[in-house]
């Protein structure tokens, strides 16, 4: 499987999106985890291809979720239409309806983006969760924060302590909506740090986040926001999400 990232043609702006289950090992079911990243989104229900798969899914959770290593939900692979729905309702989704074109026996992280209600596409990433080249663990960094600068964060992977100043980014100018690729880096028994800050930049946005990962591991680093409670924009997130892709 390669390493690549699109976005496919979803046009929701929903609370989440998620789909039903099966094992990774299905070659004619694509593989789904859905992470809700709508700062002003409420719980919501998502149905794909007319049957409901999730109920109530909130502002910074993961379906399915969170596990010692990445946890996916079967789906009929193909062009399947995706709605969301207020909770318990089944005749007024939320607009807009979009369909996914997604393939077999293959793996895709889900990112409903941007504030409800506004069109926005979610990204829709495609994981590659086959093992890093033996002494290497890798890490991939997921941009959801609307509050991210314009130009974009920088992220370094770093032994913990690391003056950056003289340092060069391993992810540079990742947007808001966008996911970098997988970033390799041998594995060392002190672990890393990963420094995010605008780009060209050295100052901390937030909180180095500290992975003592093993070798052998593949980390996703989520950005997002503070929940929208009366309306504003409560800026980004001092705590991401981390998901233990491979473990």
């Amino acid at each position: 499987m390669s390493r690549t990232l699109k976005t496919l043609p979803l046009t929701l702006a929903l609370a989440a999106l998620s789909v039903a289950t099966t094992s990774c090992g299905s070659t004619n079911r694509a593989q789904v985890r859905v992470i809700n990243a709508i700062p002003d989104s409420g719980p919501t229900d998502i149905w794909v291809g007319g049957t409901r798969i999730a109920s109530s899914l909130p502002f910074g959770a993961v379906f399915p979720t969170p596990a010692a290593t990445a946890t996916y939900l079967g789906v009929a692979s193909g062009v399947e239409t995706i709605q969301g729905f207020e909770p318990g309702d089944t005749t007024g989704p939320i607009s807009p309806t979009g369909t996914a074109n997604l393939n077999g026996s293959t793996e895709y992280t889900v990112v409903a983006v941007g504030l409800e209600l506004n069109d926005s596409p979610p990204l829709v990433l495609t994981d590659d969760n086959l093992a890093p080249t033996a002494g290497n663990l890798e890490f991939r960094i997921v941009n959801a924060s609307l509050s991210s600068p314009s130009n974009g964060v920088d992220v370094y992977i770093v032994p913990p302590g690391t003056d950056i100043t003289n340092y060069t980014p391993q992810i540079t100018a990742l947007g808001s909506g966008q996911g970098s690729g997988y970033q390799p880096v041998p594995f060392i028994a002190g672990g890393y740090q990963l420094v995010v800050t605008a780009n060209l930049k050295k100052i901390p946005l937030i909180p180095p986040q500290t992975s003592a990962a093993p070798t052998g591991s593949i980390t996703t680093m989520v950005l997002i926001d503070n929940p929208i409670l009366n309306g504003g924009n409560n800026g980004m997130s001092q705590t991401p999400l981390v998901l233990n892709d491979v473990n």
